[in-house]
């Protein structure tokens, strides 16, 4: 084979592969390209319980692009702005903003036009009409306070009904201990504690001898008396 023939076919191996890549990146881009199928939007209720229409951004290409929200008038063709907001960084997950109508009721017609670079300058289709069965709750709202829940009638109570009530001790009552009951006997005279408990006091030495005494002094008189009468009868 020839030099030139093989540069030929080199030159034509470069070319495809360079078509085919050309084509990939193409391909790609236009996968990733923005597009008025990337937004969507619909009622909802921001964090103070306004409500607003949530556009959702999901263009994987991070196109930057400008919402305005625009209500219906009853005349044709009629239309007025209310609100704008721009997502500048959206992704493929979707990044959302909320458009604040100046009215809200039912059947109120919203419409929303997206501007995204060069490709998206179109109104969202089919329109926002707000239902009729959609509220909104405004936070920071007293909550009614939840009343204690009824106990049922035959659920029984905490404490069994078997078991033994506690009766306080008289120390637990703090009332005072029976005082001892006062002995009927006489206390001691003097407050000895010996001869004074026998009945006994300590004059008994001086009324022993004295007793002795008269017992002598008569013994000595019968004495004396039998002997008079033993002389007498001589």
């Amino acid at each position: 084979m020839s030099l030139s023939h093989r540069a030929t076919r080199a030159v034509r191996v470069i070319a495809t592969s360079a078509a085919a890549v050309a084509l990939s990146v193409t391909a790609a881009q236009s996968a990733l390209a923005c597009s008025i199928g990337d937004f969507s939007a619909a009622p909802a209720c921001d964090s103070t319980g306004e409500p607003v229409i949530r556009v959702t951004d999901r263009d994987a290409s991070g196109t930057p692009a400008a919402l305005t929200l625009k209500v219906e008038l009853s005349m044709p063709g009629g239309e007025r702005d209310v609100d704008a907001k721009t997502i500048d960084h959206p992704t493929a997950q979707g990044v959302s903003v909320d458009l604040h109508p100046l009215d809200w009721y039912a059947g109120e017609t919203l419409v929303v036009h997206v501007k995204a670079g060069d490709r998206v300058d179109e109104d969202l289709r089919p329109p926002v009409v707000v239902p009729d069965d959609f509220t909104c709750t405004p936070t920071g709202g007293s909550a009614p306070s939840a009343s204690p829940a009824p106990t049922p009638s035959g659920q029984p109570s905490s404490r069994p009904s078997g078991a033994p009530s506690v009766t306080p001790s008289p120390a637990q009552t703090g009332s005072p201990a029976a005082s001892p009951v006062a002995s009927s006997a006489p206390s001691p005279a003097g407050g000895g504690t010996h001869l004074a408990e026998t009945g006994a006091s300590g004059a008994t030495p001086v009324i022993a001898g004295a007793a002795a005494a008269l017992v002598v002094l008569g013994g000595g008189v019968v004495v004396a008396l039998r002997r008079r009468a033993a002389h007498g009868s001589r």
